[in-house]
């Protein structure tokens, strides 16, 4: 059901991401890949607490904390 809260936080999370990821280039593909990168992440981030507050299962909640934790780290770096 694409009418369910999960479903229409995923598709929120997924525009926004979308969006976020459109930023102008600069010619650097350091800078370039880093500002792309960072929206990319936050996405996979809000995507596994959408995870947390409908899923169910063990396993797939398990993972989702862990994503969080290591793209929210990877975020850091990318800012830094």
């Amino acid at each position: 059901g694409a009418d369910t809260p999960s479903s229409q936080a995923f598709a929120a999370a997924m525009n926004t991401m979308m969006a976020n990821m459109m930023v102008p280039y600069t010619g650097d593909p350091d800078v370039d890949f880093a500002r792309g990168m960072i929206p990319h992440h936050q996405a996979a981030i809000d995507m596994a607490r959408i995870q947390l507050e409908f899923g169910t299962d063990p396993e797939l909640r398990r993972m989702a904390e862990e994503i969080i934790a290591a793209q929210e780290a990877e975020i850091a770096t990318l800012q830094a």
